[in-house]
């Protein structure tokens, strides 16, 4: 997808999504309680499994050349307990679920608690699974550095199965995190264009493998293990490529 301008892959990876969540809420709406639970859980496992190949990049042969070998596992433990310290200090958690419980309100009226809660849930988890991964990062990089946007072309395809069973177990809020990704994959475009050149193999390592512990965090959550506030954990995807170039400095 050359011949078009950055930014094209999310509008189609936008389009994906809202199209998943609408045939999703089609199909939740016929589903008993008990199916809708059965599809979050098979969510979850999958998701562990994204996970489990997303951490894996913590044993990046280029991240423990750029570091030395004992490094990566504790610049992602550093990216974790520094971007957490910050994403709480933020409330960023917080802020996430109010912006959900804003949009719910604004789209759906008041409604009981438990549409309210589902909605808000339902935002905050797909918001979170479709914009923290290896895919996102990567691919919306590439769009702004005029590469094409093949790698959000796969993503859509991924997000648009994936909204139609998150949506059948948590409707609408799905459809709502469409606005999430356009603010993360948009920002992230212009920072290729403003970059002129690709992530450093390291660098996106440790992104990736920090990604994938917060998908497991989402993936708890899904099975209803513990809540672990997610969100709050999102600036360790930032400081885990700052923490490569320190310990490359002083290494």
């Amino acid at each position: 997808m050359t011949g078009f301008g950055p930014g094209a892959g999310t509008v189609v990876n936008v389009l994906a999504v809202l199209l998943g969540a609408g045939i999703g809420v089609l199909l939740g709406n016929r589903l008993p309680e008990r199916t809708r639970d059965l599809v979050t859980d098979a969510l979850g496992l999958v998701t562990l499994l994204i996970a489990a190949d997303s951490a894996r990049a913590a044993f990046s042969p280029a991240l423990a050349d750029h570091t030395g070998k004992g490094a990566p596992l504790l610049i992602v433990l550093g990216s974790l307990l520094v971007g957490g310290i910050i994403g709480s200090l933020l409330k960023l958690e917080q802020r996430v679920e109010g912006l959900g419980g804003y949009l719910q309100r604004r789209l759906q009226g008041s409604g009981s608690t438990a549409e309210r809660h589902r909605f808000i849930e339902g935002f905050v988890t797909a918001s979170l699974i479709f914009c923290t991964g290896p895919l996102t990062i990567l691919g919306a990089l590439n769009d702004g550095l005029g590469n094409g946007a093949d790698q959000l072309l796969l993503k859509s395809a991924l997000d648009g199965f994936a909204a139609i069973a998150f949506a059948a177990a948590f409707g609408w809020g799905v459809a709502a995190s469409v606005l999430t990704v356009v603010v993360v994959q948009g920002s992230l475009t212009g920072l290729g264009v403003a970059l002129g050149d690709v992530l450093p193999e390291p660098h996106l390592a440790a992104i990736t493998a920090a990604g994938g512990l917060l998908l497991v965090g989402v993936a708890l959550r899904l099975l209803r293990i513990r809540e672990v506030a997610v969100a709050d954990l999102l600036p360790a995807l930032l400081v885990a490529p700052l923490l490569v170039t320190v310990v490359h400095a002083v290494a």
